[in-house]
């Protein structure tokens, strides 16, 4: 596929200061840059968790998860940092609690034996709205799951 089609997401590993991987979601293409960097690319419509976390001498700077589904060429989107052009931001959380409970999220999610990146993007922006009221998102279910597949199927 043409590489100005896909999204690219910038991750960087240097150890105790700056992690920025992919928690769930396939990528069409890898880059290496160098030994700390690569770049992975998403088809259009792929949903990602990109997860980002720094530290300086005095402690953690940043921690923060994004859900976020690859656009197509056309199609209107968010601009976030080490993702290019950027996406339709399904989820965005910050804070290590906040950020670790979207993890367990995911967990439990995973232990149903779903693949997180084909839970339907209303579910992550419940969990999404709920976190950010401050309250406990509702657990996604395989009867959900089930009806989201179906509906995906009707609209082709």
């Amino acid at each position: 596929m043409n590489a100005a089609l896909l999204t690219h997401v910038e991750l960087t590993f240097v150890e105790k200061r700056i992690e920025h991987w992919i928690r769930f979601g396939r990528a069409a293409h890898e880059q290496r840059i160098d030994r700390r960097r690569r770049i992975l690319s998403f088809q259009p419509g792929t949903i990602f968790a990109f997860v980002r976390w720094a530290s300086n001498d005095f402690g953690t700077v940043i921690s923060r998860i994004d859900i976020v589904r690859a656009v197509a060429r056309g199609e209107a989107y968010q601009t976030l940092p080490f993702v290019r052009p950027g996406g339709d931001i399904l989820l965005k959380i910050d804070s290590w609690p906040k950020v670790e409970r979207v993890l367990q999220v995911i967990d439990a999610i995973e232990h149903l034996g779903i693949d997180p990146q084909t839970v339907s993007p209303d579910h992550w922006r419940h969990v999404h709205n709920r976190m950010t009221a401050g309250h406990e998102p509702r657990a996604y279910t395989l009867d959900q799951h089930r009806a989201f597949l179906l509906r995906q199927r009707a609209k082709s």
